[in-house]
């Protein structure tokens, strides 16, 4: 089974807009971006044009390579006291000289919808969560979508970001999964994803998880955006091969990605609402 990230997404944001129009409400996301970075530039585009599909105000705040920590955070401080702006998104990453802990901390956890506020954190472990990172977020929406029950399955995250990994393996671990994490110092990484139900990879490694690295009927989340040798975008996962033996896994393009941004949607929306 192909869990299409994409027709759910689209689903979600038809859903969405006639929630808002509703509503009454004029949801406003603010969204900062640090730098030129094409990739950077092309999600935060993506995002915009994400706000106009759902009817939400979006404003764009684009800053040079050379601002410091502190001018990024007075941009935030000004986004937290500007009541037409309910939800502040960071793009990330930043460069190397600006503090990004202290900037994500500037956020103000009312308006955090990107979820990574060490208050949210927080929340989402103690099984509480207000903002739940998108693109973790997204991931336990195609699996409610697609009917697959995370309660009792032996549930592998392969990596420990603070944007992807950690959040995952709390959402999973509030689902009732049996969870383990997985990262650059496991040592026989290949056995503890071989005994997955449930594999979730946030490596960054094109193609790294391999048809012999996986058990026959486990279900397969592909995070990873990367390019092989020869310039082709590809995920973690060797699709053509992992696809024959999985029971149930997410392209890319077309799979995770679209619900991270289906995600901001919705959380800047509850932002709104609260």
């Amino acid at each position: 089974m192909i869990i299409d990230g994409k027709k759910v997404s689209q689903e979600r944001i038809r859903l969405l807009k006639k929630e808002i129009q509703e509503s009454g409400l004029s949801p406003g996301l603010a969204t900062v971006i640090v730098g030129e970075d094409p990739a950077s530039q092309m999600y935060v585009r993506m995002k915009h044009k994400a706000c106009d599909d759902v009817g939400i105000r979006s404003i764009g705040i684009v800053l040079t390579d050379d601002v410091t920590t502190d001018d990024v955070i007075t941009h935030i401080k000004s986004l937290n006291e500007d009541a037409s702006v309910d939800g502040i998104l960071v793009q990330l990453p930043l460069p190397a000289h600006i503090d990004t802990k202290a900037v994500i901390e500037a956020v103000s956890p009312e308006k955090d919808v990107d979820g990574f506020h060490p208050r949210n954190i927080g929340a989402l472990f103690s099984g509480r969560p207000a903002f739940v990172p998108c693109t973790p977020g997204g991931i336990m929406t195609l699996l409610r979508e697609y009917h697959i029950e995370p309660r009792g399955m032996n549930a592998v995250v392969i990596g420990r970001s603070v944007d992807v990994g950690r959040p995952m393996a709390a959402l999973l671990l509030n689902a009732d999964a049996t969870v383990t994490i997985c990262h650059s110092k496991t040592k026989d990484l290949v056995e503890e994803v071989r005994r997955a139900d449930l594999i979730v990879s946030a490596i960054g490694r094109a193609r790294f998880i391999t048809k012999d690295m996986v058990s026959p009927g486990a279900v397969v989340i592909d995070v990873g955006i990367n390019q092989d040798e020869n310039g082709k975008l590809c995920g973690d996962v060797d699709f053509e091969s992992v696809s024959t033996i999985a029971s149930a896994i997410t392209p890319v393009p077309g799979g995770v990605g679209p619900m991270t941004i289906a995600t901001l949607m919705e959380n800047t929306f509850h932002a709104a609402k609260k």
